[in-house]
């Protein structure tokens, strides 16, 4: 009988509810990894096409016609354009047409993602043989030597992400899951913020100096990693000071399952099926992943839209952390309580 007394106080609506969730959350994680890297295929890549005269417009429709649709090919007016639009990310890839031979030059940037670079390079190949000409392909960006698989920008998102919701984790549970008032919630934003900054920086230098797997500014990848770290963490805490602890599981949802499969990866965006190609750059992991690899291997370009993205993740976690936060800790009259405690409990982070 004590047995089932135990047993019946130990599982309660509240515990069920919660290994229910978990169970859910399993289940996603393997939905998503598995639904969005288990068949990459190029789709609608943004490709140029260099060639003279009307040789161009018939190439482009060519690749445009292409069995599934692959490319998404358009007309340059020459080399030069094809190199900066590149170099821009305005394009992953371009076919310059040599008419006085019969090799033409494929231009990648492995530095965007290799997975990408080879399967341009495969099928191109294959197109032209098809025509009785040969490709060489010239990366024009190409992936450090120490980058295997152009996947080093990926994990340390990763990892900056994994800090930023493991860091507002422990700060939110340490006194209770929910920020109960307005001076504990501006603690634990001033705490992730200080650990963003350290965070940022000690995963710019593991990355670039110790191990010299990445290319690229430091101090842009200190900048970069800072907004990745406080914008997770912030949109936890507010995911926490909505829901409770079901906030960690929700910044689990968010970040890991939804987030990490759709950034593009170990599979560029335009490998990825439609609705993780849809989702990634606005997500944290995507959108940090395509700016670490911005900084490292394409001169900062194509950054405003990732960074304004991963900036808006960082401002909504802290208002709707605050707002909460103020609302909860307004008595009855109307004022505000800032006697740093809490049911008879000092204030802690």
């Amino acid at each position: 009988m004590r047995f089932v007394d135990e047993l019946k106080s130990a599982v309660t609506p509240r515990a069920a509810l919660l290994v229910i969730g978990v169970l859910a959350l399993q289940l996603l994680f393997i939905a998503s990894y598995v639904g969005a890297l288990h068949d990459p295929r190029p789709k609608d890549v943004a490709f140029g096409v260099v060639a003279p005269g009307p040789a161009a417009e018939r190439t482009a429709d060519k690749l445009g016609k292409l069995p599934g649709g692959p490319l998404d090919p358009r007309v340059l007016k020459d080399e030069a354009t094809a190199r900066r639009q590149i170099m821009h990310r305005d394009i992953d890839g371009a076919l310059v047409v040599d008419p006085r031979g019969t090799t033409d030059t494929l231009l990648v940037a492995s530095g965007g993602g290799t997975a990408l670079s080879r399967t341009l390079t495969t099928l191109l190949t294959e197109v032209d043989a098809a025509e009785k000409r040969t490709v060489k392909t010239e990366d024009v960006a190409a992936a450090s030597d120490k980058d295997f698989n152009g996947l080093s920008s990926f994990y340390l998102v990763v990892g900056w992400c994994v800090g930023g919701y493991l860091c507002a984790s422990i700060l939110a549970i340490s006194a209770g899951s929910r920020a109960s008032n307005l001076p504990r919630a501006i603690i634990r934003l001033g705490t992730m913020a200080l650990y963003s900054i350290v965070g940022g920086l000690g995963g710019a230098i593991i990355i670039g100096p110790i191990l010299g797997a990445l290319p690229g500014s430091i101090m842009g990848l200190w900048g970069l990693g800072a907004l990745v770290v406080f914008g997770v963490g912030a949109i936890t805490l507010a995911l926490q000071a909505l829901t409770g602890i079901v906030g960690i599981g929700l910044a689990v949802l968010i970040i890991v399952i939804g987030g990490n499969p759709s950034a593009g990866g170990a599979f560029p965006l335009p490998m990825l099926p439609a609705f993780w190609k849809a989702i990634g750059p606005w997500l944290p992991p995507g959108a940090g992943t395509w700016s670490a690899r911005s900084i490292a291997y394409f001169e900062g370009n194509a950054l405003t839209g990732p960074l304004l993205v991963l900036a808006a993740w960082a401002l909504v976690g802290v208002v709707v952390t605050l707002a909460l936060s103020a609302r909860r800790g307004r008595p009855a009259n109307g004022s505000i309580d800032l006697s740093g405690t809490q049911y008879g409990r000092p204030l802690t982070p």
